[in-house]
């Protein structure tokens, strides 16, 4: 098992956010949401970039068999909120074969499946119509853009109710310390304030305030 996957699943998004802040890494996933609130990801990046459709269009792809185990389908669509690049024999597939989820810039369709059988798709939105005609793979494994984040192949993500982190591969190792700290000093913060004390007393002692604040 991939030590670093078992430890980011560990940490929820806001604190791996407060993280990339104080690092000053953007991975903060604007506008990507999961389709229901109980879903939750970790996992690797397995990236696809979409295009718009040439002529004659090619394909929106076959690539569900060549993702590793536990990596998650990232998948760029532009933002597209007009046609889905994702759909139920994809979800059955990926399901099926242990993937950690699918991210989407764009939107998915046939969303009950996924909340049936329990498989995490993150997305802008869903909808039904096709983007079969419409749009085309252009690249698989190269770096693509998830709600203004860049995502590269084998970047982690994490993904829970409040939205999508990605952490590039190169600062891993930094920005998990760092929201594992993070995570610490909000723990001693409820246990104090459970044994009595004041909540702005045990911000102040443990430096709260300055958690997420850049270091120079």
């Amino acid at each position: 098992m991939d030590k670093n996957v078992e430890r980011i699943a560990k940490l929820d998004t806001a604190t791996l956010s407060d993280a990339l802040d104080r690092l000053g890494i953007q991975g903060q996933c604007h506008g990507i949401k999961p389709r229901t609130a109980g879903f939750r990801l970790a996992g690797r990046a397995f990236t696809i970039l979409y295009g718009p459709a040439s002529t004659p269009p090619g394909t929106v792809g076959d690539f569900i068999d060549d993702v590793p185990d536990g990596h998650v389908v990232v998948l760029d669509n532009g933002g597209r909120v007009d046609c889905t690049v994702w759909g139920d024999i994809m979800t059955e597939i990926a399901h099926r074969r242990k993937l950690g989820g699918t991210v989407i810039d764009g939107v998915c369709r046939d969303v009950s499946l996924c909340m049936d059988l329990g498989y995490p798709v993150f997305s802008r939105d869903h909808w039904m119509r096709t983007g079969k005609d419409r749009v085309q793979v252009e690249a698989t494994n190269v770096p693509v853009n998830i709600g203004n984040a860049r995502v590269a192949p084998g970047d982690l993500l994490r993904g829970d109710a409040d939205g999508l982190i990605v952490v590039p591969q190169v600062h891993e190792q930094a920005v998990l310390a760092a929201a594992e700290e993070i995570a610490m000093v909000e723990d001693r913060i409820r246990e104090a304030v459970r044994g009595g004390m004041r909540l702005d007393e045990a911000r102040r002692e443990f430096g709260y305030h300055t958690l997420q604040t850049r270091k120079k």
